[in-house]
């Protein structure tokens, strides 16, 4: 399979994906206009840490060795025993460490105690969420493109259902907790859809600690969890700053244009992911590494050029049709923004090479200094600039970022 029917299928799931998600913000931004939409980020922000912290963070490692061992039983069974059990252990820490930390979580973050209902409510969720991500990381270890697109849009049908139910009876609340459940309904299409695959075995659902095989997916581990402990963590950070500056009105004008970002740069960071992490974990001869990184500017490059200037020619209407009219301000922000996706995109591709070949102590270091550079520039800039300000920090972040892997890749490969 290649990069342009990978393509395919990822763009169909990752359609119902956002629609799930922008019924979310349409629902949010009617009951409680751009503050609550504001406060809906770092919400989002908190689930994009704790899902991720669910499962250990090692969802990309057992992508990459599932990948590398698949012609391999005895090495294979190892691996998933001991990720099934690496991530039961983490699942049942985090859960409990939100649930004891519920109520202040909730008003940190939400600032309101009220909603350390919605906090407990995703620490138990944590089990579900672990195991969904284990069956969806196995699936694309195997490469199974078509199987991962089912139950990601089946899996996204279910959450559209819940958030109109739940928002029809609970209102914000509702649309705050269906957001919260979506992600552990995906084991109800999930586990059917993987017992029914040709590479199923009951095998790998036993849980055993090897050492060799938990230290492998511990490199992962800290990569997977230090990019999802810092980019939630600076966004709450940057959107602080911005609401002590501005106030969270234009919080949500900010909030806005990153989440139109988010959504179109899914169809292609999307595939990136379950594209080329297996592709360039199971590739190592260097010249046709090389090929496959040309092979994707040839074909995503376009793409983000093409997105992002079909974006900011509609801007007034995708930001009215997917909020409101109280969002008119938020199409200043557009600009620098879309120019910044383009940047990261094209950083991406190339980034995949330290997280596929385990660079873990060069990964660590790249996020932290990028993140606090990243930090360093909102406040730069905003100071100056006003609130597009963040938007200029985001777009000569990333080009920085770009530069650097270009160094990396070009140590890798040997060129000089």
């Amino acid at each position: 399979m290649n990069i342009v029917r990978a393509g395919f299928y990822t763009a169909i799931a990752t359609a119902a994906r956002l629609l799930a998600g922008l019924v979310v913000i349409k629902l949010v931004a009617w009951f409680a206009g751009p503050e609550g939409v504001g406060r809906l980020g770092q919400l989002v922000s908190l689930m994009s840490l704790l899902a991720v912290l669910a499962g250990g963070g090692i969802s990309a490692g057992i992508v990459k060795y599932v990948a590398e061992y698949r012609d391999d039983a005895q090495r294979l069974s190892r691996l998933l025993a001991a990720a099934l059990w690496y991530a039961l252990c983490a699942s049942l820490l985090m859960g409990c460490v939100a649930l004891l930390l519920s109520r202040q979580i909730a008003s940190w973050l939400l600032g309101d105690p009220q909603y350390a209902g919605l906090i407990r409510v995703l620490a138990i969720a944590q089990l579900g969420i672990a195991l969904i991500n284990y069956i969806l990381s196995v699936i694309n270890g195997f490469m199974d493109v078509r199987r991962l697109a089912f139950i990601q849009v089946l899996g996204s049908a279910f959450g559209v259902v819940l958030v109109v139910w739940l928002s029809w009876w609970m209102h914000l609340y509702g649309a705050l907790l269906a957001l919260v459940l979506g992600p552990a309904l995906w084991l109800a299409v999930g586990w059917p859809a993987w017992r029914r695959s040709p590479y199923f075995q009951r095998s790998m659902l036993q849980m055993r600690f090897d050492r060799e095989m938990t230290v492998r997916l511990a490199a992962f581990s800290v990569m997977t969890i230090t990019s999802a402990l810092i980019a939630p963590l600076v966004n709450i950070a940057v959107r602080d700053h911005l609401a002590r500056q501005f106030g969270w009105e234009q919080v949500g004008y900010w909030q806005a244009v990153s989440k139109v970002s988010d959504a179109y740069l899914l169809f292609l960071t999307t595939a990136i992911n379950i594209y080329y992490l297996p592709k360039l974990a199971s590739t190592h001869e260097r010249a046709s590494l090389l090929l496959e990184m040309r092979n994707a500017y040839r074909y995503l490059m376009p793409a983000v050029v093409g997105l992002a200037a079909v974006v900011y020619a509609l801007r007034g209407w995708v930001t009215q049709l997917l909020f409101s009219t109280d969002f008119a301000s938020a199409n200043m922000l557009y600009g620098p923004q879309l120019v910044g996706d383009v940047v990261k995109i094209a950083s991406f591709i190339l980034s995949y090479v330290m997280l596929a070949k385990a660079m873990t102590r060069l990964f660590v270091i790249s996020e932290c200094a990028f993140a606090l550079s990243y930090l360093a520039l909102v406040y730069l800039f905003t100071a100056r600039f006003g609130l597009v300000g963040a938007m200029y920090a985001f777009a000569i972040n990333y080009a920085l970022y770009l530069v650097f892997n270009v160094l990396v890749v070009r140590r890798y490969v040997g060129v000089s």
